[in-house]
């Protein structure tokens, strides 16, 4: 922290009060900077852990094709600091209700399809199997190994391969575009008030962003592991976004094609998400993020009821009888 108040003082910041801004599930930390009616975010990101290149590289792109992500006003990469624009203290998940789902939603799909259509995405690390099998083993590792203290027998190992390398050709199958990767309702910001901040929503946490599946976002948007919304309504909002980007750049893909990408990508992003909400408790002391587990663990359950190529995930989960342990563990 010292270091960080004597670069500030060093810019012109002085005589400012730092506050925490938010929890993050990284190693980075965010600090608002007052001096005055004025406000900016510091980002302070250990250089060997969470370096701020990849941040700053995607912040450009999103704003170049005027998106609202924060611009950078100051740069300290060597120490892991950032000087950013304030997009303010309502994120989507404070703003979300019946009455504004629909209109920030909306918004929030438009930048999607311009993620989609107008960023390259060529220089970014791919979505590939690699990297599609780490994030699912985050399940299996944290919360059944460690949380739950379950070792799969031989036979259910088996299980396990199957379902990932199903889940793995579904994400690979998919046209590939730019993928936010965390595209949720505590990393997008309601500024639709502030429009001189840019237009809605304020993009926010992208700096993993990579080349991957064109239903991941939406996945992440739609069966959000903070907030959920009757399946009648989810399914309507991806066929209106299809009904959209078929006109673009998913031309001839149809609804039904969509839906199960949509689904399948849905379980892939869901089993990574409970094992690093896990992980986070175990090895990050930060428990809060384990109530979290219950509704991502329904949105498994829900999209197993609705695939038949996930009977081999049914299977796993009644053999393992997750239902109960889970309302064990959280009632």
């Amino acid at each position: 922290m010292t270091a960080m108040k004597e670069w500030l003082d060093g810019l012109g910041y002085r005589n400012c009060e730092l506050t925490s801004a938010s929890e993050d599930a990284s190693f980075r930390r965010y600090f608002r900077l007052h001096q005055g009616a004025d406000s900016w975010i510091i980002m302070d990101a250990p250089p060997e852990k969470e370096p701020c290149d990849a941040f700053v590289k995607i912040a450009l792109k999103l704003r170049g094709v005027q998106l609202s992500a924060p611009e950078i006003l100051h740069e300290n990469h060597d120490e892991g600091f950032l000087v950013l624009t304030d997009f303010g203290r309502e994120s989507y998940l404070q703003a979300l209700n019946s009455g504004s789902v629909n209109r920030l939603y909306a918004d929030a799909t438009a930048a999607i399809v311009s993620m989609q259509t107008q960023i390259d995405a060529d220089d970014l690390p791919p979505y590939d199997e690699m990297l599609l099998r780490r994030e699912m083993n985050l399940f299996k590792e944290w919360f059944l190994e460690q949380l739950l203290n379950i070792e799969l027998n031989p036979n259910q190992l088996n299980l396990w391969q199957l379902i990932t390398d199903d889940l793995v050709h579904n994400a690979l199958e998919q046209p590939q575009a730019f993928v936010h990767r965390d595209y949720h309702s505590r990393n997008l910001m309601n500024i639709e008030a502030h429009p001189e901040l840019g237009s809605n929503p304020g993009i926010l946490d992208f700096q993993d962003a990579v080349k991957g599946p064109v239903t991941y976002d939406l996945v992440s948007l739609f069966r959000d592991c903070y907030i959920d919304w009757p399946q009648h309504q989810v399914d309507r909002w991806v066929l209106d976004f299809l009904d959209v980007a078929g006109q673009k750049h998913l031309e001839g893909i149809k609804p039904d094609q969509f839906m199960h990408w949509f689904n399948l990508m849905g379980v892939q992003r869901h089993l990574k998400a409970i094992g690093i909400f896990s992980r986070l408790s175990i090895r990050d002391e930060k428990d809060q993020f384990l109530l979290d587990i219950p509704r991502t663990f329904n949105y498994l359950k829900n999209v197993v009821a609705q695939e038949m190529s996930l009977a081999d995930l049914n299977t796993l989960i009644d053999e393992l009888n997750l239902d109960s342990k889970i309302n064990l563990l959280f009632k």
